[in-house]
């Protein structure tokens, strides 16, 4: 049984929100939200609903309790890049990329492991 849920469009590049995401890999999902709730990072707010929703498609489509569920696969994927100018010296310009992300956890029971 699993249980996936997606977030797209986050304002966040995928490499601030790797170091986030590589921390609840394998993790149970209390052991999960407990590590979300005390990283110092604005990216691990977004995965903890992220996760919150995964864990709410399993109790909802498949009627499993959180507390049998772990984390199985969680990645980020590259989103759109909005591309801004700042002037620069000398009438140049150069660029700024605002990056996005795509973030995926898929929960599982621990029978299937």
């Amino acid at each position: 049984m699993e249980a996936r849920a997606i977030s797209r469009y986050v304002r966040v590049s995928p490499r601030k929100a790797r170091i986030v995401i590589n921390l609840i890999r394998g993790k149970s999902v209390e052991a999960a939200r407990e590590t979300l709730l005390f990283t110092n990072r604005a990216v691990a707010e977004d995965v903890l609903k992220t996760l919150n929703s995964a864990v709410a498609n399993a109790e909802d489509q498949h009627h499993v309790g959180a507390e049998s569920l772990y984390v199985k696969t969680c990645y980020v994927d590259e989103g759109p890049t909005m591309k801004r100018i700042r002037p620069r010296a000398k009438g140049s310009a150069s660029r700024i990329n605002k990056r996005m992300s795509h973030i995926t956890v898929i929960v599982a029971t621990r029978e299937e492991a």
